[in-house]
C-alpha cells in the first residue's frame, strides 16, 4: 500500500513585537491569534508560535541574532518546513532568514497571497491573485535562486558581460504583469456593462462587507437561500457572488457577497482586487457585518472603515452604511436600533439561527420603498413606448384594457415619476 496523501507542512509562526508600535498586550495577543489562524488557514500544521520583543529592528534580519539562533534550533529540532513571520520582510531580510534557518520563510504579505492563491476559483479571482503575486515577487528574485546569477553571452562582435538571468526573469514578470492588467481591465469593462444593465432595470445593489470570518457568507446564504461556501476560517470567500433578493411588497435588490477585510491588508491586494471590490464601490447600500461576539469587534470595525475609505467610500458621495451586528446567539444582550436615517440604524441578528433576520429584511424593504412611488396610469393601448418605459424603469403591478383604455398600476423610483405625470389618473 502506498500513501498518496501529501504530507502537511510543519510550521512555526514568529511574532515580532515592535516596541515602537506601542500596542497594548491585549492588542498584541489579538494580532498574534489572528496571524496564527491565517497560518492554519494555509493548511499548515502550526507546531509552535513564538513572540519576540524588538526595540531596534535589525536591517538584515529584523530579529536580533540571539532570536534568529533560537528559531534556527527549533526549526532543526522539529524538522520545520516553513517559518511564517508576522511582519512585512524586505527581500534581503527574507533571504538572510532563509539562509540562517535553512528553510522557507514567508512574511505576512506572502502568507495572505498564498491563502488567496489556494482559494481563488473564478478566472477573475485567479488573475487578481496572480497580479498581486507578480508585483510581490518582482523585487524578490534575489531569494536563494543561484541560477539567477548566471550570465548569458553578449550580443554583437564586442561580446560583453551579457544579460543576467535575474534581469531576464524580471523582464518576463513585468511582461506578464502588463498582460494580466490588460485582462483585468477587460473584466472591469465587462462588470461596468453588467452594472449599467442592472441600473437600467433599476434594481438596487446591496453589498455585504466586513472583517474576515464575520459571517457574511452565512448571512448571504440565509437571505438568498444560496449555497455559497462557508467555513470557520479566514478568507473563506474570495470570489464575489451576486444573487437577487426578493423583499416583501414586490420589491427586490441584488445582494453581493465580497472578500473579507483584515488588519494590514497588503496594498498589492487592495489594488489587485479592485475589480472585485468595485461591486462594493458601485453599491447603493452597504451592510457592514460585524462579529459582535468578538472582543476585538471595535478594532475590526475600524479596519473595515479604513479600508472602505481607502476605496474612496467616504464623504457625502458614499452610499449609506448599515451596521449588521451578527452572532447575537453568542452575545444575547445586543439589540437592534432602527432609525429614520438608515445610516444611523443597526440590526442585531444571528445568521446561524435566523434570529433578527426579519428585522433586516424589513429594513431593506423600507429603504427600497422610501425611494419608490405607486402610480395608476391611463395609457392608449397603442402607446407601446410608454408601456415599455414602465417595464424598464419600474415594476408593473397590473394592467387591464377596458373600452380601448389601458389601465396600468406601476411602482417605480421617484426620479422617474415626473415623466409619466401626464398619464396619471
Amino acid at each position: 500500500m502506498i500513501d498518496t496523501e501529501l504530507a502537511t507542512d510543519l510550521a512555526i509562526s514568529v511574532h515580532p513585537k515592535l516596541i515602537e508600535l506601542q500596542l497594548s498586550d491585549y492588542a498584541w495577543d489579538s494580532r498574534k491569534d489572528e496571524f496564527d489562524r491565517l497560518v492554519e488557514a494555509s493548511d499548515c500544521e502550526l507546531k509552535q508560535s513564538v513572540s519576540f520583543p524588538i526595540r531596534n529592528p535589525a536591517a538584515s534580519t529584523l530579529l536580533g541574532s540571539g532570536q534568529v539562533e533560537s528559531i534556527a534550533q527549533q526549526v532543526e529540532a522539529s524538522e520545520i518546513s516553513v517559518v511564517f513571520v508576522d511582519h512585512q520582510l524586505s527581500p534581503v531580510q527574507q533571504r538572510n532568514l532563509e539562509k540562517s534557518w535553512n528553510t522557507k520563510v514567508v512574511d505576512r504579505t506572502g502568507l495572505i497571497l498564498e491563502i488567496f492563491a489556494s482559494r481563488a476559483r473564478t478566472r477573475e479571482g485567479v488573475m487578481q491573485v496572480e497580479l498581486a503575486s507578480l508585483n510581490y515577487q518582482v523585487s524578490r528574485l534575489v531569494r536563494s535562486w543561484t541560477h539567477l546569477e548566471r550570465q548569458r553571452g553578449g550580443v554583437g562582435f564586442m561580446g560583453g558581460p551579457g544579460e543576467r538571468q535575474i534581469e531576464l526573469d524580471r523582464r518576463m514578470i513585468r511582461t506578464r504583469i502588463k498582460s494580466v492588467e490588460k485582462d483585468l481591465a477587460h473584466v472591469r469593462k465587462m462588470r461596468a456593462t453588467q452594472r449599467a444593465g442592472r441600473k437600467r432595470k433599476d434594481m438596487p445593489t446591496v453589498a455585504l462587507v466586513g472583517y474576515t470570518n464575520a459571517g457574511k457568507s452565512t448571512l448571504f446564504n440565509r437571505l438568498t437561500e444560496s449555497s455559497v461556501y462557508v467555513a470557520d476560517k479566514l478568507f473563506a470567500t474570495l470570489d464575489p457572488t451576486l444573487r437577487k433578493l426578493e423583499l416583501a411588497g414586490s420589491s427586490s435588490v441584488l445582494l453581493s457577497d465580497t472578500v473579507g477585510f483584515v488588519q494590514n491588508l497588503p496594498h498589492e491586494l487592495v489594488d489587485a482586487f479592485r475589480a472585485t471590490l468595485e461591486e462594493v464601490i458601485e453599491a447603493d447600500l452597504i451592510l457592514h457585518v460585524r462579529d459582535i461576539s468578538d472582543p476585538e469587534t471595535a478594532t475590526q470595525k475600524q479596519v473595515v472603515e479604513e479600508t472602505l475609505a481607502e476605496l474612496g467610500l467616504d464623504g457625502d458621495d458614499a452610499p449609506p452604511v448599515v451596521e449588521v451586528l451578527n452572532k447575537i446567539d453568542l452575545a444575547p444582550h445586543i439589540s437592534s436600533q432602527i432609525q429614520e436615517d438608515i445610516s444611523d440604524s443597526r440590526v442585531a441578528l444571528s445568521a446561524l439561527t435566523g434570529k433578527g433576520v426579519d428585522d433586516l429584511m424589513c429594513l431593506l424593504r423600507d429603504w427600497v420603498e422610501a425611494n419608490m412611488e405607486t402610480m395608476a396610469l391611463t395609457i392608449d393601448p397603442s402607446d407601446g413606448k410608454t408601456l415599455a418605459y414602465c417595464h424598464q424603469h419600474g415594476r408593473v403591478l397590473s394592467q387591464e384594457v377596458q373600452n380601448d383604455i389601458l389601465s396600468v398600476v406601476v411602482r417605480m423610483p421617484t426620479k422617474y415619476v415626473s415623466k409619466l405625470a401626464e398619464f396619471s389618473r
